[in-house]
């Protein structure tokens, strides 16, 4: 068989003839940004978030960026974030030119661990990042208890993880704010890039939405030196309708992340594990695997695509060499990223294909 290790064509088939329309709306219109498909879809994935506000923008990354600058974080603060995450995590940041310092994850769940985080925290901390990676909520109560007890801001980075539940509140409602991804990867997409943040705070909601408006809260009036970071009407357009189907494609997500759960038999992986206080939207399906060159080998001569997020951490890359961390910093992120691989999920994979990833994953 031949697998890949995702596809877009079953749901973009299913909804071909409403993004088409889509378009042609949009196109006959002649309103590109700023417009009625933007405002709406920033009150539908409000509502679905359960937050009072939604702001559209560029990606995710400049999402993170715009939160940090509305909360006031810059040169000679800090901010605390997992030290597994995609490198964008630590770019926000930077691009403030504030200091990201790094926490290890849990190795069950890959999230920042809770008991790690009181321990860097100087007078120079502003803010942590919860990051709910790979589709699974971080532990939010703890650390918004430290939070509260140091007075910090604390920001969701929800990229991956459109539609997760902790406790039962749905991932962007769970901090001060979150900023999520539109990238066409993810769980909901977009033809191209696209973000959005999502907050309670009306101050913060109007501060960010000004900064990603070149600094602008009216035409040619700049309170801000701000960016230029807005999601366009065609991309919102396109994620309103996606946004109708993504609990649909999101159990069927489920439904093969529990096949994998269950029917993996293999001592050699280290299967994911589920906090029994979240809902997982399995953006992706991360393995750990001692042999991953092997592994990643074997599946691929017969017919099986996998990925790797993220083989190497984000203290050992070469942007952040001016940190000055060496190899052993952190050894948990380290570990991770020497042996994670992320195995096919995809709406619309066929029984037999799940049977086969299955069976050649049982047999290595």
């Amino acid at each position: 068989m031949n697998i890949p290790f995702s596809t877009f064509t079953p749901m973009h088939n299913e909804i071909k003839a409403d993004m088409q329309a889509c378009f042609e709306r949009v196109y006959d219109k002649s309103w590109f940004i700023d417009g009625e498909e933007c405002c709406q879809f920033e009150k539908e994935f409000a509502e679905y978030c359960e937050t009072e506000y939604c702001v559209g923008c560029g990606n995710g990354l400049e999402g993170l960026y715009l939160l940090l600058r509305a909360f006031d974080i810059g040169e000679g603060d800090e901010v605390i974030v997992p030290s597994n995450t995609f490198i964008a995590t630590a770019l926000a940041i930077s691009y403030t030119g504030a200091t990201p310092v790094f926490v290890e994850p849990e190795l069950k769940t890959y999230n920042i661990n809770p008991d790690e985080i009181e321990k860097v925290i100087t007078k120079q901390t502003k803010a942590i990042i919860a990051v709910h990676l790979y589709g699974q909520c971080a532990d939010m109560d703890p650390i918004l208890g430290i939070a509260k007890k140091y007075d910090l801001k604390v920001i969701e980075d929800a990229a991956q993880s459109h539609g997760a539940t902790y406790k039962g509140k749905k991932a962007g409602s769970l901090g001060h704010a979150a900023a999520f991804s539109f990238y066409p990867g993810k769980n909901l997409g977009c033809l191209g890039d696209g973000g959005c943040i999502t907050t309670n705070d009306p101050e913060i909601a109007g501060k960010a939405r000004a900064i990603g408006n070149y600094g602008s809260d009216q035409k040619y009036h700049h309170i801000y030196k701000g960016i230029n970071s807005r999601l366009d009407e065609l991309q919102a357009g396109f994620l309103r309708i996606k946004l109708q189907e993504l609990d649909r494609w999101t159990k069927e997500r489920q439904r093969i992340s529990q096949r994998y759960l269950n029917e993996i038999k293999n001592s050699k992986i280290t299967l994911p594990s589920v906090d029994d206080k979240n809902i997982h939207v399995w953006h992706i399906f991360p393995i750990l695997i001692e042999k991953r060159e092997d592994f990643k080998n074997y599946l691929q001569e017969n017919g099986i695509r996998t990925v790797i997020h993220y083989p190497l951490a984000i203290h050992l890359q070469e942007a952040y060499e001016d940190l000055g961390y060496k190899k052993g910093a952190y050894p948990i992120a380290e570990k991770i990223a020497r042996r994670e691989l992320s195995l096919p999920l995809y709406y619309g994979m066929e029984e037999d294909e799940i049977d086969y990833v299955i069976e050649m994953i049982n047999r290595f």
